[in-house]
């Protein structure tokens, strides 16, 4: 199961247990924190389920030199040079970003890098590069969070006999003290 939202992907961790999610790339300067809303299963339709204390585990980690889940590069990371050459021409996009164009010396063959928005530039033009310099700043900002709480699965008639009780109570001391006067 894979879903996207936005930039934000979801993924399960494991095939095997569907409780462990894979969120990101998340940006550490924008997003402090992230809530979610969670569908607690019914005991009445699922046998298996009782209500009890669940414990929840949450880590997450921003920055840090992430990817998405199909492989692709997200602007949290460093982008390197594809080729050996000199960087020939520099094009700023218009949504943000760069494309950066590097003629490798040995063949003439010219190789297009191309660079999301949001990271700075650290080559120029007319500048000689070698295969896996980097060609902008490293942006890992950010670190690792966790987080852990319980979450209670009650049964509404529990809550209501629970308060029918308590009421009982209330009321049976009521006419205690009505009936000693």
């Amino acid at each position: 199961m894979k879903e996207k939202m936005g930039n934000l992907s979801f993924q399960c961790y494991c095939p095997s247990k569907i409780n462990i999610i894979v969120i990101g790339p998340v940006p550490g300067q924008k997003y402090s924190e992230i809530i979610f809303t969670i569908l607690s299963p019914d005991p009445a339709t699922k046998k298996d389920i009782h209500f009890l204390k669940y414990p929840i585990y949450v880590g997450g980690n921003s920055g840090r030199g992430q990817i998405y889940p199909d492989g692709s590069k997200s602007n949290n990371r460093v982008y390197n040079a594809t080729s050996t050459g000199i960087v020939s021409r520099i094009v700023c996009k218009e949504n943000g970003g760069y494309e950066i164009s590097i003629v490798d010396t040995s063949d003439g063959r010219q190789v297009v890098d191309t660079i999301p928005p949001g990271l700075e530039l650290l080559v120029s033009e007319c500048e000689s590069i070698k295969l896996d310099q980097p060609l902008t700043n490293n942006p890992n900002i950010g670190g690792f969070g966790q987080g852990d709480t319980k979450i209670v699965l009650q049964d509404p008639l529990r809550v209501q006999v629970l308060l029918f009780f308590l009421a009982s109570i209330v009321l049976a001391q009521i006419f205690l003290v009505l009936k000693k006067k």
